[in-house]
């Protein structure tokens, strides 16, 4: 095959013809097919011929010549019907005009036309033409004003870049992208990718991610978007990311949903001691402390050696990922001090906790507003502040990134980075 390298649209609308000196045509090119969609570079395994007949297809492999005028020379006439939708993908019909995720561009195009080559005589898709060059291919600018595209500049993702979206045939369409794709992306990043496609492909992106990708990709989403989602996913679907989120931010989810589609929820998380506490926490005013904090902290009991409770520490580590502040309980939880990391592990390994901790704690009260918190946190300079009951009680914390969201916009907010990320969810994690 003399074909080398070209554009999908060059082909579409050309000729079919016969091989032999008559070159008898028989209709006129109007797709082409692949089997594997999922391959990096996609080989094409037939076309679609419109014939007098109507549409049928031919194997790549009766395909002699495309000659330089694009006329494709076939050895044998197509016969068959093409292929059901659920066993191939169509390049134009399936692909062309479609959303598409350019990861390493992080942002959602459109496929204008596709470009394919000839690779050891076999024909595959080699990148997506995203830009304007594309469209004026289609429209027939190559044959009319060939020297109009010379001047446009190429804008061009190679296909190994691209994760396909499409709701003719999902199955086949969608790429490994929890694997080698979007999973890479930043949370933000991702939120705004998800967050710019219609409902269903954002379903379809999210439902492609593992579930602790998902949860971070979640909490940098607006409350509609998290809700369409969810709304899509499935109940069980979404149960296993909110059972991922932090509790503050999943207990925020759950309180913009109505009370049926909470229950259910709530009834589909795992982990049952998280899901009591995502119920209590609902309940708080979302723009006050309680609303605000997550029960992910440390707590340790002021009676061991700092090298007891640095091997306790080592221990329960994996399970919370915000330890900066350790927080001295007695045995109902009630505040006696702080401890910071920094001081622990300065101190001698025989001293006790209770010596080295500081009794003059900043608190919060759970309905404390978001201003008064975020005032409070910035007065004094901290990372989190604890929220207590009227009994002086641990109740949780709130982190700086949460109390700053509270107070600027959403927009801007969900763009910031988090301060802690929690998954595997042990609430109020202690060292005693």
């Amino acid at each position: 095959m003399a074909f080398a390298d070209g554009y999908l649209s060059d082909l579409i609308g050309r000729q079919a013809v016969l091989e032999g000196p008559a070159r008898l045509p028989v209709g006129r090119v109007v797709d082409f097919y692949v089997g594997k969609p999922d391959d990096t570079f996609p080989r094409i395994d037939g076309i679609v011929v419109r014939t007098k007949a109507g549409p049928l297809q031919s194997s790549v492999n009766d395909v002699v010549d495309i000659d330089e005028n694009g006329v494709l020379v076939l050895r044998v006439a197509p016969s068959e019907t093409p292929a059901p939708e659920n066993s191939a993908l169509f390049l134009v019909k399936d692909l062309f005009d479609k959303q598409i995720v350019d990861v390493d561009g992080r942002k959602v195009v459109r496929i204008n036309d596709l470009e394919i080559a000839n690779t050891s005589g076999t024909l595959r898709v080699v990148a997506a033409d995203i830009g304007v060059a594309g469209l004026l291919r289609r429209l027939g600018a190559g044959r009319i004003a060939p020297r109009l595209l010379d001047r446009v500049p190429r804008n061009i993702i190679a296909w190994d870049n691209v994760a396909p979206i499409s709701d003719v045939n999902p199955t086949q369409v969608q790429l490994s992208v929890s694997e080698s794709r979007l999973s890479r992306l930043h949370p933000s990043e991702l939120a705004d990718i998800i967050g710019e496609l219609s409902a269903k492909d954002a379903a379809r992106v999210v439902g492609a991610l593992d579930d602790e990708t998902a949860a971070d990709a979640f909490e940098h989403l607006d409350a509609d978007v998290q809700q369409s989602i969810i709304a899509d996913l499935g109940t069980d679907r979404a149960a296993d990311i909110i059972e991922e989120m932090d509790s503050d931010d999943a207990a925020d989810l759950l309180g913009e949903l109505d009370e049926e589609q909470r229950t259910a929820l709530l009834a589909k998380i795992e982990d049952r001691e998280y899901a009591d506490e995502l119920e209590e926490l609902v309940e708080y005013e979302s723009d006050s402390a309680g609303g605000l904090m997550t029960t992910d902290y440390v707590w340790i009991y002021p009676h061991r050696t700092t090298e007891a409770t640095i091997g306790k520490i080592r221990q329960i580590a994996p399970e919370s990922e915000f330890i900066y502040y350790l927080y001295v309980t007695d045995d109902r939880r009630k505040l006696l001090g702080t401890i910071s990391l920094r001081t622990l592990l300065l101190s001698l390994p025989t001293a006790f906790i209770h010596m080295l901790m500081d009794t003059d704690v900043v608190s919060v009260s759970a309905d404390t507003s978001a201003e008064d918190v975020a005032s409070a946190i910035a007065r004094y300079d901290l990372l989190a502040v604890p929220v207590l009951d009227d009994e002086g009680c641990m109740l949780g914390i709130v982190t700086v990134d949460d109390a700053i969201d509270a107070i600027i916009p959403a927009k801007i907010a969900n763009s910031l980075p988090r301060f802690i990320r929690h998954h595997g969810k042990r609430p109020r994690v202690g060292a005693p």
